[in-house]
């Protein structure tokens, strides 16, 4: 039993060409999301995590407790309260 596709002698020239153009497509569309992947894929997993700056000045505790008191970590009352103890210890 014959099935008859309506090309009769196959997809010919034009087919084969219409083919060959989709299989070059296909396969430029994979490379592109792969390549798109591989170049952005920090933006995909979100922000990198960075570590806290520190000054390289920082000596001592004192100026640890000075760049902290700069950062906003502390307030007024609690820098006076370790600074004063700190001085006492020495």
């Amino acid at each position: 039993m014959h099935w008859d596709n309506g090309w009769h002698d196959g997809p010919g020239g034009w087919g084969w060409l219409l083919m060959a153009l989709m299989m070059v497509a296909f396969w430029g569309g994979v490379v592109w999301i792969i390549t798109t992947v591989v170049r952005h894929g920090r933006t995909f997993t979100g922000p990198v995590p960075t570590a806290p700056v520190v000054s390289p000045a920082v000596t001592g505790p004192e100026d640890i407790l000075h760049e902290r008191f700069a950062r906003g970590e502390i307030d007024t009352e609690e820098y006076h309260h370790r600074l004063d103890a700190m001085r006492a210890k020495r």
